[in-house]
């Protein structure tokens, strides 16, 4: 079991609220300041922090898993470093790369029918992007590999996933390793999802066959401008 579960920090989770659901996510846990948003395929943690706090705007890659002790040795079979790593919320699995970066693979929940499935009521056409900077992109998709994320597709400057429950990861190349920005893909019009944010309230344009989501954190200076969604590529 492999699904893209990054974790957007924010001081302004009521305006992240109102965009995710505009753009057909489903609200599945809800924990004071902790939150999970299904997509069709995908899931995004949203956690509250202080206006001012370091991780203010920012995006965490990592993904979910079934059982963390089989990840880890799967993992570490197929060449990958990975190891256990206890928390007190949770049993995780800690992934190191050769080009400094770490991420963490979290424990999955089942669905209410048993299955790893997300919520029947998100938009299936909307899949969420967990995405990762790094000066080795063949490095880092073999990283993805080794993890059992299926490739997509790849160049010089991006290598691109599908996992097997569900949302995207991708590498794309960067001067440093660390965390890319939150981005969604979308396997229909983009105009109706438009039409859902305006009526929300939420600022919004699709711009040469791009939608273009006004991103609340960006008043903090440290965030993008926007939150992008692209069409599925054909």
């Amino acid at each position: 079991m492999l699904r893209a579960r990054p974790i957007h920090y924010t001081s302004r989770p009521k305006d992240w609220t109102a965009i995710l659901e505009a753009l057909g996510l489903v609200k599945t846990v809800d924990d004071g300041e902790w939150q999970e948003f299904d997509a069709g395929s995908g899931r995004l943690a949203l956690g509250h922090v202080e206006h001012g706090h370091p991780l203010d705007g920012s995006t965490l890659f990592s993904v979910e898993v079934g059982d963390v002790d089989e990840f880890v040795r799967r993992t570490e079979d197929a060449g990958t470093q990975a190891e256990v790593h206890e928390t007190p919320e949770a049993t995780t699995a800690r992934i190191s790369a050769d080009d400094g970066f770490e991420f963490f693979a979290f424990p999955a929940t089942r669905a209410a029918d048993g299955s790893w499935a997300t919520s029947p009521d998100a938009d299936p056409a909307l899949a969420v992007v967990a995405t990762w900077v790094s000066p080795l992109v063949e490095m880092s998709a073999n990283v993805l590999r080794g993890i059992g994320a299926k490739p997509r597709s790849a160049d010089d400057e991006s290598a691109t996933f599908n996992t097997k429950n569900g949302g995207i990861l991708q590498v794309i190349h960067g001067a440093d390793a660390g965390n890319g920005v939150l981005a969604f893909e979308y396997d229909a019009g983009l105009d109706p999802l438009l039409a859902q944010l305006t009526q929300a309230g939420v600022e919004a344009r699709i711009s040469e066959g791009v939608l273009y989501v006004a991103n609340p954190d960006a008043a903090g200076g440290a965030a993008p401008a926007s939150i992008v969604v692209e069409r599925v590529p054909a």
